[in-house]
């Protein structure tokens, strides 16, 4: 297998790992679990998101965990910012890059922001060009690339239209998402395949869920395509709040172990990405929805 030689994980669970979960997590351990994942080796973290805190309660603190973080050098921080007032707020946080969304699925789109997808992607323009116009870079995500809770299957074409959108409007790299993890390899690599008709292979990264079991496999079938950045959450936090029963974003225990296996380099220090994600399972009163994760941890207790 001709596989990367090197793979960046950008850390998502601060953020969309955090967002969905019911009791309140305060800013001082927010703050101490980016600096937890920075000091395991973590170079791109997604902090916290501006949006509305009547839709997303638990990121009411954004402003605050900004502030709050001790910024490493070499270190990344991004934020989901997804319309003109929230862009406005996250600037004044200095951000290093801004983070957009969109569905491949008009019913979700039109479910989850009231608006079809063409219509959601041009609401992200001024956002776009403001971000760039202040010299940050701008990420989007295609959510539901390759199933959706209402329509089902997504066609890879959806896929190919959403980043094609993307990119008239400026985005300069798109996350190819499943977001309620219903994805299989070849399912996978198909929404790639749609997405690499408009972005190179140095602009396109995975980001899967394994409400199937499905995630490390769709990341295996994702490098042997030499897709080398894919987004991952410390502790497997996350879900999706539109999806009934999917569960969290692939660990980034598990992915770090799969790619220490195929003898890739992350730079990252698996025992203190173990105990970051120990730390913030402990407020959570659960354990790590990581196998590789248990498997460490039951190991130093024996």
């Amino acid at each position: 297998m001709d596989l990367p030689q090197r793979v960046k994980l950008v850390e998502v669970g601060p953020r969309d790992g955090l967002q969905n979960e019911k009791q309140p997590v305060p800013a001082h351990i927010k703050i101490e679990l980016v600096h937890r994942l920075q000091a395991a080796g973590l170079t791109e973290i997604e902090v916290t998101s501006f949006v509305s805190p009547k839709w997303v309660p638990q990121m009411a603190d954004n402003a605050e965990v900004m502030a709050g973080i001790h910024r490493q050098s070499g270190v990344r921080y991004s934020v989901l910012a997804p319309n003109l007032q929230g862009f406005e707020a996250a600037v004044k946080t200095r951000p290093d890059e801004i983070v957009v969304f969109g569905a491949a699925s008009e019913a979700f789109s039109q479910k989850n922001i009231n608006c079809s997808i063409a219509q959601s992607i041009e609401r992200f323009r001024p956002v776009v060009q403001a971000a760039l116009a202040q010299g940050l870079t701008v990420r989007g995500a295609i959510s539901c690339a390759v199933g959706c809770p209402y329509e089902g299957e997504i066609a890879p074409e959806r896929v190919a239209l959403v980043a094609r959108l993307m990119h008239d409007i400026g985005v300069q790299h798109v996350g190819v998402a499943d977001t309620i993890g219903v994805g299989t390899p070849r399912k996978v690599q198909r929404a790639l395949d749609a997405a690499l008709t408009v972005y190179s292979i140095d602009e396109i990264s995975g980001h899967f869920h394994d409400t199937y079991g499905m995630a490390l496999a769709n990341t295996l079938a994702s490098l042997q395509m030499g897709v080398w950045q894919f987004d991952t959450s410390v502790a497997g936090l996350g879900g999706c709040p539109y999806a009934k029963g999917a569960t969290g974003n692939v660990a980034t225990e598990d992915v770090v172990y799969l790619l220490k296996g195929l003898g890739i380099e992350t730079g990252i220090d698996l025992d203190k990405l173990v105990d970051a994600g120990k730390f913030i399972s402990d407020f959570l009163e659960r354990k790590p929805n990581s196998r590789a994760a248990t498997a460490l941890l039951n190991k130093r207790l024996g």
